[in-house]
Order: structure tokens, then sequence, then C-alpha cells
């Protein structure tokens, strides 16, 4: 089971490792695209600034690595700034040109709002995925998050949740799936989205 992380610099790599060590995925992590060449599915998380992001994947060769993977169908599960820079630009830090995956932009929570917005919320589905098989419409995962993303196609919104706003918690297509919310800190359900990934990304 060739699961690649891949390890730009943030800093929840570990726990991310962890988190599917316990639903049985020993995964590797992957710093370089050669890294990626024996994986079956790739995980991309993230915490920090989308500059710095989007530097750093660029400076490894993962920028263009990640685009392709994507392109090529390939399954792909983003997490937090992993799905943030799967749009066209964020404004964050005076705007960043992103990955363009998905037409988008990702724009900052209103202002009056405590920010970053951290802790527990719930997630509405906006239609059936496997990644939420077994799961609640409506329950509870963790966010630390400042911006959130804005699909130009709303049809790829998968999951919708309420702070100050209603903005897009996850996104699906295809052989993709992203979460706004950290499933590693979400606890048993969290662990389901990740087990839902896996299995239905290597069956």
């Amino acid at each position: 089971m060739n699961v690649a992380i891949i390890d730009y610099g943030a800093g929840n790599i570990r726990s991310v490792l962890s988190a599917l060590h316990r639903v049985g995925c020993h995964a590797t992590v992957a710093q370089s695209p050669s890294d990626l060449r024996s994986a079956r599915a790739v995980i991309l998380p993230g915490v920090g600034a989308a500059a710095d992001t989007m530097e750093n994947l660029r400076a490894r060769g993962l920028a263009d690595a990640v685009v392709q993977w994507i392109e090529a169908d390939r399954p792909f599960m983003g997490i937090c700034m992993g799905l943030q820079v799967l749009f066209s630009q964020s404004e964050e830090g005076g705007g960043q040109d992103c990955l363009g995956v998905l037409p988008g932009r990702v724009t900052r929570l209103p202002q009056g709002l405590k920010i970053p917005h951290m802790g527990w919320n719930q997630v509405h589905y906006k239609f059936e995925s496997p990644l939420f098989r077994g799961i609640p419409d409506g329950s509870n995962f963790y966010f630390v998050h400042s911006f959130v993303a804005q699909p130009d196609n709303p049809s790829v919104i998968l999951g919708e949740t309420e702070y100050g706003t209603r903005f897009c918690s996850a996104v699906a297509t295809s052989n993709l799936v992203a979460t706004q919310f950290h499933p590693e800190k979400s606890g048993p359900l969290g662990l389901r989205v990740y087990a839902n990934f896996l299995r239905d990304a290597l069956h």
C-alpha cells in the first residue's frame, strides 16, 4: 500500500503519518518528484501561508509533479492548505498564484469573526461521496484556518460549513478530494475519512 505524503516543510506531516498508521496504512514521505514514482495515491497536507507553501513546492519540483499527478486522474487528497493551493489564486499575503488545478480564488474569512477559525464545526454534504461513507451529514471536524476557497464551479463543492458565512469545506472531482478541516485532528470520524479515501484510492 504505497501512499506518498508530500513534504514541503509543513509542520503536520508527523500527525498525518500517525493517523494513516492507525488505519493500517504505512505511508512514505515524498520530498521530490522521484518519490512519487511508486506511489498509488498522494496526500498533500498543509499548514502555514500560501506563499511559503507554493515557494517550497516549486523549489522541490513538486508543484508541477502534483499538477501532473492530478491531471493523470490518479488518487489525490489535499488537507487544509493542501486544499487551498489547488485553486488558481489566494489573496493571502497580497496575492499568490497557486496550482490552478481548480478554477477559483481563496479569500479571507469575513471581518468581525475571530480569526483563525479554530475548533470543531459541522460539515454539511452537497452530494454523496465515498470520502464520507458511514459518516453522518452534519458531523463535526476540526478546523484551523483564516482563508477559504471559493470555487468558480460550485459542482466541485462536496461539503459546506458555517462560520460567519457558508464556506466550502470539502471538494471532490474525479479522483481528487480535499478537505479544509484536518482529519488527523478530528478523532474517529477523521480517521474514517482517511480510511475511506484509502479504500477508494487503493481498491
